[in-house]
């Protein structure tokens, strides 16, 4: 069973749901970088580049420090790996499920009654799940009656 992470994880997820906030994370994969080496790729203002910086320093998976006048930045992947973990046990889920699918599909179909057997009986008098009751019966038959009696 996987184990929840708490507020942390959805810090690292909603930081993860902006692609700015992505290619910021996947730039600073290659090494440590200033605030304008950061924002030369798009085109939003430096604030807000620093807005989406921001984001990133709450969910830690940036850390930045202060080098004369000019900030620099580095990924933290810690957070990054929690969420894979997460990620991971959802996986196996899914793989396990398209497994048994395969499975499935895999098997010889039959023909004839013999898969449609269980499906194709009668219903049961008296069971809501299986044909109709007496008392709806009887309330439908007087619907039809004739209104003189």
């Amino acid at each position: 069973m996987v184990k929840y992470f708490g507020p942390e994880l959805d810090a690292t997820f909603a930081a993860l749901s902006d692609a700015t906030r992505r290619g910021i994370l996947a730039r600073l994969a290659q090494g440590e970088a200033s605030v304008s080496e950061l924002a030369a790729p798009y085109e939003i203002s430096l604030p807000g580049v620093s807005k989406h910086l921001r984001v990133l320093e709450r969910a830690k998976l940036m850390a930045r420090r202060k080098d004369g006048r000019v900030n620099r930045c580095r990924l933290v992947a810690e957070p990054m790996k929690d969420a894979a973990e997460w990620i991971e046990h959802y996986r196996q889920f899914w793989e396990q499920q398209f497994d048994a699918l395969a499975r499935f599909l895999a098997q010889p179909q039959r023909k004839g009654k013999e898969t449609c057997q269980r499906h194709n009986r009668a219903p049961k008098r008296g069971f809501k799940s299986g044909g109709y009751s007496r008392r709806r019966v009887r309330q439908s038959s007087k619907l039809g009656q004739n209104p003189k009696n």
